[in-house]
């Protein structure tokens, strides 16, 4: 009885398996003798190979896979600054602060997540290879063998990189509600009662807008962050300078707060170069690294005929 049903489980084997993403589960194995289960979804942390069977996702992260972990980390960190720094303004010292508390929040979220990912308690994650866009969207392959009924095949075929981001924008949440209330509170006295907690409600707003267009769109940012750094990098940097009047070096000497806006759009340049090329292969990449100063540099040199105070003043007297 019991080698009759491994004959019938085993002629599972050779039933089509159809759909991109659909793959027979392993029911069992006994030396070379391997027995699988029905077509179906995969379970998690586990993808089909070329043969429709699913297989346990044990390869490390790519270096690119990192590089956008580490951009979709950065969001929620650049907004937290930009909010604080929106509604702190010149009435408060706490800025700084608040800065910091932020930094710490979202290193300790991102530690957090690595620690509870798999394999739990280690800094580091097995994935799966991510080899095109669709596999990001398996739920957009579940076949129809006779258009009428649905085999579901949805599951995480990039384990874990689509996952891994909401929980870490989870930890994130979590750890400003305990701590941000708290510090704004005692140290934010230089703004009024309503002013204070803004950072913090459109921490609120942002962070559900992050969750949707990490939901929608990360297979798309997988492939265009690169892109949307240099370019977003680009624009803040000329408009800063320009709202600044930043027209020469000496001007970027004034202020140290300058200097430090600089250099984080500097790191963020290099970021994005470095993401581009993936370093495959290092002595050909690495002086690309050179063209990082190049955007501040082009606008120190043509501020001069430019003169974007004389547009700044234009502007406010609403010609």
């Amino acid at each position: 009885m019991k080698r009759e049903i491994e004959q019938t489980l085993g002629a599972r084997i050779f039933f089509a398996c159809l759909g991109l993403y659909c793959g027979k589960t392993l029911l069992f194995k006994n030396g070379s003798t391997e027995i699988y289960g029905e077509c179906g979804v995969c379970p998690r942390g586990q993808r089909t190979n070329a043969q429709k069977y699913c297989q346990p996702c044990t390869e490390t992260p790519e270096l690119y896979d990192w590089l956008y972990l580490g951009f979709m980390a950065m969001l929620p960190l650049v907004l937290h600054w930009f909010f604080i720094e929106w509604y702190s303004g010149k009435k408060s010292s706490s800025a700084l602060f608040q800065h910091i508390t932020a930094l710490f929040e979202c290193s300790m979220a991102a530690i957090i997540t690595l620690l509870v990912s798999d394999p739990v308690g280690v800094l580091y994650i097995r994935s799966c290879r991510v080899l095109m866009l669709s596999d990001w969207y398996t739920m957009l392959y579940n076949p129809s063998p006779d258009y009428i009924t649905t085999v579901h095949c949805t599951h995480e075929a990039v384990y874990p990189l689509y996952t891994i981001v909401f929980i870490y924008y989870a930890f994130c949440l979590v750890l400003m509600m305990l701590l941000r209330p708290l510090l704004v509170k005692k140290i934010a006295c230089g703004l009024g009662k309503s002013d204070r907690f803004k950072s913090i409600y459109a921490a609120l707003y942002f962070f559900p807008i992050l969750t949707v267009l990490q939901a929608v769109g990360g297979g798309l940012l997988y492939y265009a962050f690169p892109y949307i750094i240099l370019v977003l990098s680009l624009v803040t940097l000329a408009v800063y300078m320009s709202a600044s009047e930043i027209e020469n070096c000496c001007d970027l000497l004034v202020r140290k707060k300058r200097l430090i806006v600089l250099f984080s759009h500097w790191l963020l340049h290099a970021y994005g170069i470095i993401s581009i090329s993936r370093v495959d292969k290092l002595e050909q990449d690495l002086p690309l690294l050179a063209l990082v100063p190049t955007p501040a540099l082009f606008y120190l040199f043509t501020a001069k005929f430019t003169e974007p105070s004389r547009i700044l003043s234009e502007g406010a007297n609403g010609h």
